[in-house]
């Protein structure tokens, strides 16, 4: 198996999680403070610093130290795309499903419409 495979398993591994892929798309807006990114969120310090730490071991983020400062951004800009063509197909897949949802009811109203039809 090539190696390439491993590290895209790594990152992916570390992008299954709700509040990392939050905090991805926080940072496809520009670079943030572990304090700026908890408060948009509405979550703790510690966790984002801890969500952060291994989106960072990873190489999903990379930190810039400005004077006592730590900011975060994405490593590659290509991550914020990859996860907007995911979301797009997750959406997509939605709207399938619910279309599907609607179908069904129709078929299960016009099933009802034709019982009480006959029943008159």
């Amino acid at each position: 198996m090539e190696p390439i495979y491993e590290l895209q398993a790594e990152v992916l591994k570390t992008l299954a999680h709700p509040r990392r892929l939050e905090i991805v798309h926080e940072l496809a807006l520009g670079p943030r403070t572990v304090g700026r990114l908890a408060d948009d969120l509405g979550l703790a310090q510690p966790n984002v610093s801890q969500h952060l730490a291994l989106m960072r071991a990873s190489g999903v983020v990379e930190a810039e130290r400005d004077g006592r400062v730590m900011r975060y951004r994405l490593a590659d800009p290509d991550i914020i795309t990859a996860c907007g063509l995911m979301r797009g197909a997750l959406q997509r897949r939605l709207a399938r499903l619910a279309d599907l949802s609607r179908s069904d009811v129709d078929a299960d109203n016009a099933t009802i419409a034709v019982a009480a039809g006959g029943r008159s």
